[in-house]
């Protein structure tokens, strides 16, 4: 049971916000539900390039993002190279602030990895925030999962594959069905494994598309990352390489 607060009609959550398809369907899915209200969305920034981490997209859009889904962004930096001490401990100081303001759940975009699951609940133990995962279903299910966000308006681009799962030619490209179907099988149609992420960039979650476009794609780190680029507003805009 999630605490309650004394005259609250709603449980007040963060969601945490990769700025890709996932957490972005997950607003949508908790914005559906009754007894939850959204109140921010909790970013990793690597403060060294400024980027998501990860999913390497820059601040600005992710600060579009939160414009466009009327809600405030909390940063949390992280430096590079982060440590996992590091990473929790920066983690410890988030929660601290979300308590203080009464905030009393954190929720997840993840789908069916039980240890990072598992990871999250232990994060989160004691605290007085509990963590929720709307999203949460069995790997199989995941086929199924793409697809509804897709058919739902969701848009995303893939901004980094990993290469020893997926060929870079993958990188860069609308998140589509016929994307889907190019998929080696043995790939999960959401990432969920960590072949691949993405930036969403329209969808029923956001109150008007964010512009952008695919530009150069560089390997880095062992990932193929391709950088999404701002556009402004206008009949070209929100497109990516096919």
């Amino acid at each position: 049971m999630l605490p309650r607060i004394q005259g609250a009609t709603a449980v007040r959550a963060l969601l945490s916000w990769s700025s890709g398809k996932d957490s972005a369907w997950a607003l949508d899915v908790l914005r559906r539900q009754r007894g939850i209200e959204i109140v921010g969305l909790l970013t990793t920034f690597n403060a060294a390039v400024d980027r998501v981490a990860m999913h390497a997209v820059r601040r600005e859009l992710v600060e579009r993002q939160a414009a466009a889904a009327g809600l405030p962004l909390w940063p949390v930096e992280l430096p590079w190279p982060c440590s996992n001490e590091a990473y929790e401990a920066r983690m410890r100081e988030v929660i601290a602030r979300a308590r203080e303001q009464e905030i009393e759940a954190i929720a997840f975009g993840d789908l069916f990895l039980e240890d990072v699951r598992a990871y999250r609940e232990r994060m989160l133990a004691g605290s007085g925030i509990e963590p929720l995962f709307p999203l949460w279903t069995r790997p199989e299910e995941t086929p199924r999962l793409a697809r509804t966000m897709i058919a739902a308006g969701l848009r995303a681009i893939v901004t980094c594959v990993d290469p020893g799962r997926l060929p870079a030619r993958f990188v860069g490209r609308e998140y589509t069905v016929e994307w889907l179907a190019e998929l080696p099988p043995e790939v999960d149609p959401c990432g969920e494994r960590g072949e691949f992420h993405s930036f969403c960039f329209d969808g029923p979650m956001f109150s008007r598309a964010i512009p952008v476009r695919a530009g150069a794609v560089v390997e880095r780190d062992g990932f193929c990352f391709a950088d999404v680029l701002p556009e402004p507003a206008g009949p070209a805009a929100a497109t990516a390489r096919s």
